[in-house]
């Protein structure tokens, strides 16, 4: 197809020249945001969420509004309720209009108040937007966060198209949870009304970690009532779609202490014919007394909360506008120019917390392989993290699977990969960047007890120890400690490797990954590179002996006929082989046969076919994680075997082994094939109908952790946003598609594109340069053979010397035209 906007004149596509995608509830908009009607039983089949967040704090909201909100952590000081409920989705903050001379009454949002007129919402960066006419009253809602504040913004315009004067009155209503459940923190949450500001204020004092930290509720109206107790405003029995505390003619001032605390707040408006106004409603918390009342002092101005809603946007979109991609397709473009680069930052590193999950803490592994997405756009956060993983690392190299940052608790385990995952991640980072000076970065260690033999895991708060040590040097010993090995030769699994379901496979110690194998000799043969330049030769030497070991073992033992295994248990068992009755082959021994480039040529070109043929459902445009589902068999893999057939990892696609192989079939050179599978797991081509929706169900701008191939339910998605998929899929777009390459300061680029492809385009902003970068022809790129002009000069070589001179660059690259010998 002929591509969208070629070079020089680079602009967003319209619906003209490409149409967004369209499916009954939603379309993606040229400008990235999401939009979906909701209009009375007509709306999407699950909650379709956005997740905004910053460092301090963040909320979910879906069509049909918001939910949780939290500040410092998304588990243990959730302002107001995670319902885990995504089946009605009921909302914790609800604003209220009522017209005061018909008693009328709607809600701003679809829910709890559900109207036959249309709703019009939209997801974007950083915020969400309802648009709503009711009564003769034209209500848009903005949603957002401040930029550097745990303070959540509704900024509700009021418009009156009626053509005669009306009077409203708007109610801010909360739930609050100041903990991690309700249950368990509304008989500890104490309040205290200061009408003069506008705000009632909460505190939960039992908390040792945030027992000084005061929440919020400020509007910018004068107050005409309000009240701190849930009862009195739902009523007893009742319901948030009709409130008792709003069936009279005023709310009043209530306050008294409270064992159903909430926040509800109430002001008058009149509007004359055509009139619009503003009306801010926050919500937020600060360490202290005299901060929160600061915070809820300023961000209840509307003009400050506007322009605080206006400084987040922005921030996401100089974020993501770093690099911005053109592509003859334009659901490959959303993806990677939105969605995925900012479900990976604003949920997975900031939130730790979505609709279907909500953790709090970071994991070892998790966020660490999220970072490698930020290297471009974010390259300070992404060492940041690999500072603050570093320092949750034990003396004896290895690390806690998860913790949580504000106490330090988390678990020890037996898990086998987690600490290779921190020279993995640093030889990526180093390799974009060129920042070779975090290997010199000090942290501490931590000290806690070793697991007793009986032990697979123990929770509990480690020390920080005063011994410290480089990166490199927490690098090397991690490696040391990773570096295990069974009777064939294969790192011991433990009690689980990647795959944390496998967690039976090796309990006893005796069981080993060949997974973990390829995957240590990838990072053992990087990491020697930078013991070597750093001349510590006989650390290099000893990594390179060991990889060389490792993938001697898996051609030894590994090998099946027609595909890599996938481990051994315990008793030597083998799974992922043909001897296997379920889980006969397994798709990340195969992928990693080609990501590690260690497998035997012929064998790993097998390896893919066999994966082609066994775990890719071309027909529901599904790439398996195994097959078949365990089941039956007496061996205990571990709690893998009690998903359900075709759910999760037990079968299904899991989306991060997926892209995987997707990665796999563009390192082998198969463009067409990686793209037309990347496509397959893009959630915005699974959605282009009424009917692909009502199969998929989820939201068809984010990446799902999983999507079922169980019996009735095939290509149903599983939980969304919080998944470590949305890192690798913009990644393997880029880096493999596209293939922009950058090496510190030098960039190449090494297409695995579709061969009917024209062109595209890529704008990547160094520093304050742009560079656009076109590429034609991509199919037929050599990357040893093209022709590279910069700024109309053609260069020797391949690479593009990056430099940020505050000047725009032109860099064409098309393919090598050989004059007749």
């Amino acid at each position: 197809p002929p591509i969208r906007n070629p070079a020089p004149d680079i602009k967003p596509y319209t619906t003209d020249t490409a149409p967004a995608p369209r499916n009954g509830f939603g379309k993606m908009r040229d400008d990235g945001t999401y939009e979906i009607r909701v209009c009375g039983d007509h709306v999407p089949p699950a909650p379709w969420a956005n997740v905004i967040a910053n460092p301090k704090g963040g909320f979910i909201v879906t069509e049909r509004g918001a939910g949780a909100m939290w500040a410092g952590s998304s588990y243990f000081y959730r302002l107001t309720p995670w319902w885990n409920d995504p089946v009605t989705d009921p909302p914790g903050e609800v604003l209220y209009l009522r017209d005061e001379d018909t008693r009328e009454l709607w809600s701003a949002t679809p829910a709890p108040i559900r109207r036959e007129i249309p709703y019009t919402v939209r997801h974007g960066a950083g915020f969400t937007t309802f648009e709503h006419v009711s009564a003769g009253i034209a209500a848009h809602l903005t949603m957002g966060m401040a930029p550097d504040e745990a303070v959540k913004i509704s900024l509700l315009r009021l418009t009156n198209d009626s053509g005669r004067p009306r009077r409203l009155t708007v109610t801010g209503y909360a739930v609050w949870t100041l903990g991690a459940l309700r249950e368990q923190t509304q008989h500890q949450v104490r309040t205290v009304a200061r009408p003069d500001l506008g705000a009632l204020f909460a505190q939960n004092t039992f908390d040792p970690i945030f027992a000084g930290h005061v929440a919020f509720c400020a509007l910018s109206e004068p107050l005409s009532g309000y009240t701190e107790n849930r009862r009195s405003f739902i009523g007893r029995n009742g319901a948030p779609a009709d409130p008792q505390g709003l069936r009279g003619a005023a709310l009043g001032r209530a306050t008294h202490e409270s064992v159903d605390p909430c926040a509800a707040l109430q002001c008058t408006v009149a509007l004359a014919p055509g009139e619009t106004r503003e009306i801010a409603w926050v919500l937020g918390a600060a360490p202290g007394e005299a901060e929160a009342y600061d915070l809820a002092a300023a961000y209840r101005r509307p003009g400050w909360a506007r322009e605080a809603i206006l400084r987040t946007r922005e921030d996401w979109s100089r974020r993501l506008s770093v690099i911005n991609v053109r592509t003859p397709e334009p659901s490959f473009d959303d993806m990677l120019n939105h969605w995925t680069l900012y479900q990976a930052l604003a949920c997975r590193m900031w939130a730790r917390s979505a609709l279907y999950q909500s953790g709090g803490a970071y994991g070892f592994r998790d966020q660490l392989q999220d970072t490698l997405a930020f290297v471009y756009a974010e390259p300070g956060l992404a060492r940041e993290h690999i500072l603050r993983a570093a320092a949750r690392q034990f003396i004896e190299g290895d690390v806690q699977h998860w913790w949580h940052p504000q106490s330090g608790r988390g678990v020890r385990t037996r898990f086998s990969d987690d600490m290779a995952w921190l020279p993995y991640v640093v030889d990526g980072y180093i390799r974009v960047t060129g920042d070779r000076s975090v290997l010199d970065a000090y942290v501490p260690f931590l000290a806690m007890r070793s697991l007793e033999p009986h032990e697979s895991e123990v929770y509990d708060l480690p020390q920080i120890t005063d011994e410290h040590a480089s990166i490199y040097e927490h690098c090397r010993r991690a490696l040391d400690r990773a570096c295990t090995s069974g009777v064939h030769g294969l790192p011991l699994i433990g009690i689980g490797d990647w795959n944390d379901g496998m967690n039976r496979v090796g309990a006893n110690g005796q069981g080993e990954s060949i997974w973990l194998a390829w995957f240590l000799v990838t990072t053992l043969r990087r990491f020697a590179g930078h013991a070597a330049e750093r001349g510590d030769d006989a650390v290099a030497a000893a990594f390179r002996d060991r990889a060389d070991a490792y993938t001697a073992a898996i051609e030894a033992h590994g090998w099946d006929g027609a595909w890599y295994r996938r481990a051994y248990f315990d008793d030597g068992t083998p799974l992922g082989s043909t001897e296997s009755a379920e889980c006969r082959i397994d798709a990340i021994a195969q992928s990693w046969s080609v990501i590690s480039a260690a497998g035997d040529p012929v064998r790993r070109e097998q390896a893919m076919r066999s994966f082609e043929q066994h775990l890719v459902r071309d027909d529901a445009r599904l790439l398996l994680l195994l097959t078949p589902p365990f089941d039956h068999i007496p061996l205990d893999p571990g709690y893998i075997k009690g998903y359900v057939p075709g759910v999760r990892e037990n079968g299904a696609q899991y989306t991060h082994a997926a892209l995987w192989s997707v990665l796999a079939t563009a390192l082998q050179g198969r463009g067409d094939r990686a793209f037309e599978l990347f496509q397959m797991i893009n959630p915005l081509t699974r959605t282009r109908t009424p009917e692909d929706v009502a199969t998929y169900k989820v939201e068809p701008y984010v990446v799902a952790a999983d999507v079922y191939t169980a019996a009735g339910r095939v290509g149903r998605g599983g939980w969304t946003w919080y998944t470590g998929s949305a890192s690798w899929m913009y990644r393997i777009g880029l880096e493999e598609i596209l293939g922009f390459t950058k090496r510190g300061d030098v960039l190449f680029i090494n297409p695995c594109a579709p061969t009917a492809w024209r062109e595209y385009v890529i704008e990547y902003r160094y520093g304050e340069s742009l560079y656009t970068i076109t590429v034609r022809n991509p199919g037929a790129l050599d990357g040893r053979t093209a022709d590279v002009r910069v700024d109309g000069a053609l260069i020797s070589g391949q690479g593009i010397q990056l430099i940020d001179d505050g000047a725009p660059h032109d860099v064409v690259i098309q393919p090598r035209v050989l004059s007749p010998s």
